[in-house]
């Protein structure tokens, strides 16, 4: 039902990898120049889910204080944050829409490979000791690159958000690491690739378009009834020396 659902997809995907590897490329690089062009038509998407990423992570002050405000009132509070995204023109989702839009191409690949099973020069177009691109890497180096190069480029887009969701944020890359460690080897080639592309993308979106600073705090400005104490305080600390 999927295959027939994303057939389209499928087409363009497979046509796409059959048109790079008869430029020359061998599989694993055809795969990793695929995931250039995907990720690069992404790239909109992209820059709105890092965008969208930081600047919940700068309104976190402003929602602690309503999670603290209205912390017996849970509607209120649902209330106050949702006229707060309204206020600053943000919408909380924002940052999934790239994972939801990524998934699709992550089955349509997998069933490309499938596809490809039958071609004896795509079951031997992988490199080193992933020769074979259908099977699983044998000692398990692709699933511990995969893991590191995605918690590398999650890294740069939690730094400021609250403790214990940069705990779960980097436990998801080591569960979904083991969870696809038997997925086939060029699946992994698209993933790193996609990984790797993800640590330019951040690193570039977060130096030409850095997070706003925190306004410096002003000091507290004297009363005229504080002022009017210390030149009382001044006036006997002269009459004293007298």
């Amino acid at each position: 039902m999927l295959r027939e659902i994303f057939d389209p997809l499928f087409s363009l995907l497979g046509g796409m990898l059959l048109t790079i590897h008869g430029w020359g490329a061998p599989w694993w690089l055809a795969i990793a120049m695929l995931t250039v062009v995907v990720r690069g038509v992404l790239f909109p998407l992209t820059f709105r889910q890092v965008k969208s990423m930081r600047r919940m992570q700068e309104l976190k002050p402003e929602l602690d204080e309503i999670r603290r405000r209205h912390k017996d009132d849970p509607q209120r509070q649902q209330q106050e944050m949702m006229k707060l995204y309204g206020e600053r023109n943000i919408n909380p989702l924002g940052g999934c829409l790239p994972a939801l839009v990524q998934l699709p191409i992550f089955l349509v690949l997998y069933y490309t490979i499938k596809e490809f099973e039958h071609l004896e020069s795509f079951r031997t177009g992988g490199l080193l000791w992933f020769g074979d691109l259908t099977a699983h890497d044998p000692y398990f180096v692709l699933p511990v690159a995969y893991t590191l190069t995605l918690m590398a480029a999650q890294e740069i887009t939690i730094r400021n958000t609250n403790p214990q969701q940069k705990q779960l944020m980097r436990a998801l890359p080591v569960v979904f690491g083991v969870v696809l460690a038997r997925f086939p080897a060029g699946l992994f080639i698209y993933y790193i690739t996609s990984n790797l592309i993800s640590v330019l993308q951040n690193l570039l979106i977060y130096r030409l378009h850095p997070p706003a600073a925190p306004e410096p705090a002003q000091a507290p400005s004297q009363t005229p009834s504080a002022g009017r104490r210390r030149k009382k305080r001044r006036a006997k600390s002269k009459k004293g020396g007298r």
